[in-house]
């Protein structure tokens, strides 16, 4: 796995951290890399410590139907995510509780960290749609499954019977939380949104697709550059336990989850069409947020609107 940021990059980030704050001396570096230890153990102490407490009452309410083990997975994620030093700022509107609507809803958002996970999670009463693989990695598997993570294969062969299952837990009260992307990026642009991932969004649960670009853009209370934007992405074959305490040093971080204006898959003529649509809304509301420039949440196009370029893989 490659180094994330080199050491004169993270003197750099540190020097204008201490700037920010008004500092008047400046750490000698030896000193200053002990405090982001110590603040990073500090952090993985009360996660570990929180994680297996929080995994006995999540465990004890899953075999109750109601609302109870959904909003304590909401509760456990932002948690994690304040525990981890990470705010999260919302833009635009979530849909009301799934109790206060008829139809369920798909979120579909770009992926770029693990960090994407208690951000998320925290901000919605919804289930994770996560590769298979996952189930099977020691201590997030299990984490997953308390969650009542719906896990895809992501093959051709599996499509039917995985828009069933989606279907199924939709039409059973659960919404949803897609990554069609497939897999993580760098986080410096949106990968082109898979259609597959969309099949269940026509059946008989009928749901509606909100779109939220998932940014981070703060980093040390700074606005995040395309060089520190490697601190938080987790992506190719980056090991998890490392990238974790690398996070875990830095303060000052956020992230912001930008909600758009749902979507009707009645309004498309084929879930690659839905599938553009709601990657180009993800995408421009991405690419500003990283640019730091206002946000808003975003319509989609009305299929068959040229200028849209055709990146939705099948």
């Amino acid at each position: 796995m490659s180094t994330l940021l080199n050491p004169m990059r993270r003197a750099s980030l540190d020097q204008k951290h201490l700037r920010g704050l008004g500092a008047t001396t400046e750490l000698p570096p030896r000193q200053r890399d002990s405090w982001r230890h110590v603040r990073a153990a500090r952090r993985v102490v009360w996660v570990l410590a929180f994680t297996p407490i929080a995994s006995v009452i999540q465990g004890a309410l899953l075999p109750f139907a109601g609302r109870g083990r959904v909003e304590f997975a909401v509760f456990y994620w932002a948690v994690v995510a304040r525990l981890l030093g990470l705010q999260v700022r919302v833009i635009g509107s979530k849909l009301p509780p799934r109790r206060q609507r008829v139809r369920p809803v798909i979120y579909v958002c770009n992926h770029s960290s693990w960090l994407d996970i208690p951000a998320i999670g925290g901000q919605l009463r919804a289930c994770f749609v996560s590769k298979d693989d996952v189930a099977s990695w020691p201590i997030v598997g299990t984490i997953a499954r308390l969650g009542r993570t719906v896990f895809v294969s992501r093959s051709r062969q599996g499509i039917s019977r995985e828009r069933d299952q989606m279907q199924g837990r939709l039409a059973t009260g659960d919404d949803l939380i897609l990554f069609p992307e497939g897999t993580s990026s760098d986080g410096s642009r949106v990968l082109p949104f898979h259609s597959s991932f969309f099949a269940a969004a026509y059946g008989d649960a009928a749901p509606l697709i909100q779109p939220v670009s998932v940014v981070y853009d703060r980093l040390a209370g700074l606005p995040v550059c395309r060089s520190s934007r490697a601190v938080f992405a987790w992506y190719g074959d980056m090991s998890l336990a490392p990238h974790f305490w690398r996070v875990a040093q830095w303060r000052g971080k956020r992230v912001t989850l930008l909600f758009h204006v749902p979507l009707d898959p009645a309004d498309f003529p084929s879930r690659k069409a839905l599938s553009q649509a709601a990657w180009q809304v993800v995408a421009d509301g991405a690419a500003a947020l990283r640019q730091n420039r206002p946000a808003a949440p975003l319509p989609a196009a009305a299929p068959g609107v040229a200028g849209a370029p055709a990146l939705g893989a099948a």
